[in-house]
């Protein structure tokens, strides 16, 4: 759709000429195109800027807390019907792989969406168009910015369009269970391994629910149940990863590496 003149001065928030021009070259090369460009302008600002200047600018970190959600449903949804042949644990451990601050800062790259933030002096001279963390979180914003536009099906689509490569990256290599990827993190980190523990079986022979529990580092998780204590364990061993995945970067990255099997974990040790 073509963009209305003066359309920079929608929704509150000023946008200078030139940068309602840099805007449009972004739509452009990306292939995607706003009905309220003041979108794309917040989802590309970052909280750095308007901290420096007394503007009633807007920043991209309430679009990003949505992106992040609206990525991970789209994501689910891709890989749930991309991927009949794969079971929960295999399609979670995908999803936040393709989802991970490495994945998505890639992904930002590939926009060239760091050309176009608007950013802090202090976070302009450290490198910040470069900073995985900005860009990933400008990514999701960025989403975030579109589904408000544009609806979820054209989010999805473009989310589809995105992740092609990675998805197809991923469906060629073998996937590994989460009790496998927590073993080695640890072995990495050189803390002890993994101790799971069945604490209570329940129900009838035929139909037994497994509880079990894991240490790691001093640290319990679960119990957690299962059909079978192979299930039970693979499920605690996810629940490992959700939690540690979701505690910093650095752990999350470490995590992703293992996960997809990258010789680079043995390096950031």
């Amino acid at each position: 759709m073509k963009q209305k003149d003066h359309s920079w001065l929608s929704s509150g928030q000023e946008i200078s000429p030139s940068r309602y021009s840099a805007l449009l070259f972004f739509q452009e090369a990306t292939g995607i195109s706003f009905h309220d460009i003041t979108l794309l302008d917040i989802a590309l600002t970052h909280s750095s800027s308007v901290n420096e200047n007394s503007s009633n600018r807007q920043d991209n970190e309430r679009l990003e807390f949505l992106g992040d959600s609206v990525l991970s449903l789209c994501i689910s949804h891709i890989l749930y019907e991309n991927l009949p042949d794969k079971n929960e644990g295999e399609l979670a451990h995908m999803k936040n792989v393709l989802v991970s601050e490495t994945s998505l800062a890639s992904i930002a790259m590939s926009l060239n969406i760091g050309e176009f933030l608007v950013l802090g002096k202090g976070e302009e001279m450290s490198g910040g168009r470069m900073k995985p963390a900005i860009l990933a979180d400008a990514t999701e914003a960025l989403l975030g910015a579109y589904y408000l536009d544009m609806g979820i099906i054209p989010t999805k689509e473009f989310i589809s369009r995105l992740f092609k490569s990675k998805l197809e990256e991923l469906r060629k290599t073998p996937s590994k269970d989460f009790k496998s990827i927590i073993q080695e993190y640890a072995q990495k980190l050189g803390i002890e391994i993994p101790s799971y523990l069945v604490i209570k079986i329940e129900g009838p022979e035929h139909a037994r629910h497994f509880f079990v529990s894991c240490v790691i580092d001093g640290e319990t998780f679960g119990p957690l149940e299962g059909m079978s204590k192979k299930e039970a364990e693979q499920r605690v061993a996810q629940h490992i990863f959700e939690v540690l995945h979701n505690r910093n970067a650095e752990t999350a990255r470490l995590l992703d590496l293992v996960a997809g099997g990258s010789s680079e974990a043995d390096k950031d040790i």
